[in-house]
């Protein structure tokens, strides 16, 4: 009969190297690892930056509908963008910014609001082209300047003396002269984050106006990530630095459906600038994704034209979304308080920011001892209260951030925020079956928010 025999041949390995250089020093990331961590432990998240709801309905209702719209639905669509969407975002955004927006020539979409960020450094830096980036800053600018090729300059927003417990983000502001210091002949362009992840400041009409100047005096670009605009609180403003005057023509805007819709996991992203930088960004994802699917694309552009359609009235989600987070806002920055903790109230955002450095906690844990502090709170906050964070010294540059590592983020679009945080594990239940009217997720919510709970009363 016949039988079979299994040969084991030696591996080789190359010898030569694999990696590109480019690609040297950037192997950890702050998401991977807290990632991991949370998913390890099984916690209750308040770290990561997304809700744990979903879309509103009538956005549910347009994928469902895209998805059964017929076979183009489920083909490829324009490169740079479904047509109906990128319409759909120049008229909505053009009545905005008062003015004409061509929807063919200036507007990108992308898989997400980092894959505009990626082809928009990939596209305009060059070796040795310096960029200027505003700290705390989204951790993914420093890389991707460097892996393009540039060299990262770092401004940080500074606190400025307050008295009383009230702290806001609107008391972090940056220095007009040592803003000005940073430019020079080599400067090719300044990112901004407005609403800011992870502080929640909203730069104000004068901030952005200084940067303004500073940029059309040095022919600079201004990268400006926007994806928290439409969530600001008590009266704030999104002001978009492309309308100011003499910056739409040097000012690539990027936005997020994700984040204005609530749908993260839908990746639609886009980028909106002046034709004749657009087209470079182009050049950079024809080459790269090529193009991005297309029925969430369908439904994101069902998405806009309602809210064109309802704009600035009380049917407008981009109305009851910030009003119904202010809610939750509020409740974690009392929560936060009553443990002796001191938050920074965000102007916007998703996120709040808070000063632990009043807490005095043994954390002897070996395998952290040569982290930041903020690092090493977080883990043992994970690991022994049950409860994530996100360590600010992670937005920081090497340079700066031993000087922000009392700082920790917590995420407040979360349904854990609906109630208070320390009632009856039934009610939290409750929450989670409304906003989860198919089942409640793997995790036991009674047994994490218990924990949670634990923390808030007896960590102080």
């Amino acid at each position: 009969g016949w039988f079979l025999v299994r040969i084991t041949l030696p591996r080789t390995i190359m010898s030569r190297q694999l990696h590109a250089r480019r690609v040297e020093g950037f192997d950890k990331n702050i998401w991977v690892e807290f990632t991991q961590l949370i998913s390890d432990y099984k916690v209750v998240n308040l770290g990561q930056g997304f809700p744990d709801f979903g879309p509103p309905s009538f956005m549910q209702e347009a994928y469902c509908n895209a998805i059964c719209g017929g076979a183009s639905m489920h083909q490829y669509t324009r490169a740079f963008g479904y047509p109906r969407l990128v319409k759909i975002i120049a008229k909505f955004f053009g009545r905005i910014m008062g003015r004409e927006i061509d929807p063919m020539e200036e507007v990108l979409i992308t898989v997400g609001a980092y894959h505009a960020l990626f082809c928009t450094f990939q596209a305009l830096v060059d070796e040795g082209d310096e960029v200027i980036i505003v700290e705390p800053f989204f951790d993914c600018y420093e890389p991707m300047v460097m892996m393009a090729g540039g060299t990262p300059v770092y401004i940080p927003l500074k606190p400025k003396e307050v008295t009383g417990s009230a702290l806001s983000s609107a008391d972090w502001l940056l220095c007009p002269e040592e803003v000005a210091s940073k430019f020079n002949p080599r400067t090719k362009a300044i990112v901004i984050n407005t609403p800011n992840n992870p502080l929640g400041k909203v730069f104000q009409r004068d901030e952005l106006q200084m940067i303004a100047d500073l940029c059309i005096k040095h022919d600079v670009l201004c990268i400006s990530d926007e994806v928290y605009e439409w969530l600001t609180y008590d009266g704030e403003h999104h002001i978009k630095i492309a309308s100011l005057p003499g910056m739409w023509e040097r000012t690539v805007t990027i936005g997020s459906a994700g984040k204005s819709f609530c749908a993260t996991g839908w990746k639609v992203g886009w980028a909106m600038c002046s034709g004749h930088i657009l087209k470079h960004l182009k050049t950079f994802h024809q080459n790269s994704v090529y193009h991005c699917p297309t029925a969430p694309q369908e439904a994101v552009a069902v998405g806009f034209q309602r809210e064109y359609d309802v704009f600035g009235t009380e049917e407008s989600y981009f109305r009851q979304l910030p009003a119904q987070l202010h809610a939750k806002r509020l409740k974690l920055a009392k929560s936060l308080r009553s443990v002796g903790l001191q938050p920074i109230l965000p102007q916007g955002g998703y996120f709040m920011t808070t000063d632990i450095s009043s807490l005095k906690v043994e954390l002897n844990d070996p395998d952290t001892k040569d982290e930041p502090y903020d690092y090493r709170f977080v883990k043992w906050l994970i690991k022994e209260k049950g409860l994530a964070a996100i360590p600010v010294s992670g937005f920081y540059s090497p340079e700066h951030r031993a000087d922000f590592q009392n700082y920790i983020r917590f995420c407040f679009v979360k349904v854990i925020l609906l109630m208070d945080i320390q009632n009856e594990s039934e009610q939290y239940r409750e929450n989670y079956t409304c906003a989860f009217p198919h089942g409640l997720p793997d995790q036991d919510p009674p047994k994490h928010i218990a924990r949670t709970a634990l923390f808030l009363t007896k960590v102080a």
